[in-house]
């Protein structure tokens, strides 16, 4: 009978000594301490642990990519972002020759830039658009933008950080999901479609119902945005789509009567 227990111990054993192999070649090599040494160790294996734990996982026309982190807000540099790996299909064999047979070097690339911006923000990360055009596409950085104009004037948000952090001239996309609600769609269809969890849009939805109950009550937006823990912008940005906006009659009479039972209450 094998003892599981007694192979884990000698696999735990045999790493025990390539990490004192390592430790001592440190110290030896480099005049480090025992202590730098080990802190040295624990770096290399936080850096390199998803190369080590990608081995014989990824498929052709795979690679394994470092960008940043969905966690970091759009005021932190670049030099400070947390960074994560992420596993990107650059090419996926036959099911890319056929939509460049049918649709062109042009419709390969939206393809692949569509698939690339999907498959890093499922993993915790976002692409830019310098990563795609430089590193990944090999293209112009214009032809990047015109891509994802393309996408959306087809209604269709990619998730890149300028896009989910709401950097630059990007649409600002609490505002685009609060939109096609006020269109009719459910949660679920908005999440499919923007690419956000459901929980996501529902607090987004949530969010801009206070806004236009606490504004209907006479709150100034400053007062509001502070309220529901909003920045300005975004709390004006949603109060306009409320004015501007032609919402589907069932969402209008949903705000509507929220907006009354506010008033009751006040």
């Amino acid at each position: 009978m094998i003892n599981n227990s007694s192979l884990q111990k000698w696999d735990r054993l045999k790493q025990k000594q390539l990490d004192t192999q390592f430790v001592n070649s440190l110290i030896q090599g480099m005049n480090c301490s025992q202590f730098e040494a080990k802190a040295i160790l624990n770096a290399v294996y936080q850096t390199y642990q998803p190369f080590f734990d990608n081995s014989g996982t990824m498929k052709p026309g795979q690679i394994l990519f470092e960008v940043v982190s969905i966690e970091n807000g759009a005021q932190k540099k670049l030099s400070e972002c947390r960074m994560v790996s992420v596993t990107l299909t650059l090419d996926a064999g036959e099911k890319d020759l056929l939509i460049k047979e049918q649709q062109g070097v042009q419709g390969l690339r939206r393809h692949r830039l569509q698939r690339i911006a999907n498959e890093a923000f499922q993993q915790g990360g976002l692409l830019t658009v310098e990563d795609i055009a430089n590193r990944l596409l090999n293209c112009g950085e214009r032809t990047v933008c015109r891509d994802i104009k393309a996408f959306k004037d087809m209604d269709i948000t990619l998730p890149l950080r300028s896009v989910i952090r709401d950097m630059g001239k990007s649409i600002t996309h609490r505002a685009l999901i609060v939109k096609e609600w006020l269109f009719g769609l459910e949660y679920t269809e908005i999440a499919r479609k923007t690419h956000h969890s459901v929980d996501a849009v529902a607090n987004y939805v949530d969010k801009f119902k206070r806004v236009i109950c606490l504004a209907k009550n006479n709150y100034e937006l400053k007062t509001v945005a502070f309220l529901v823990k909003l920045s300005p912008s975004l709390t004006e940005e949603y109060y306009r789509l409320y004015q501007t906006l032609e919402a589907v009659p069932h969402r209008k009479e949903e705000i509507d009567d929220l907006v009354k039972k506010s008033l009751q209450t006040s």
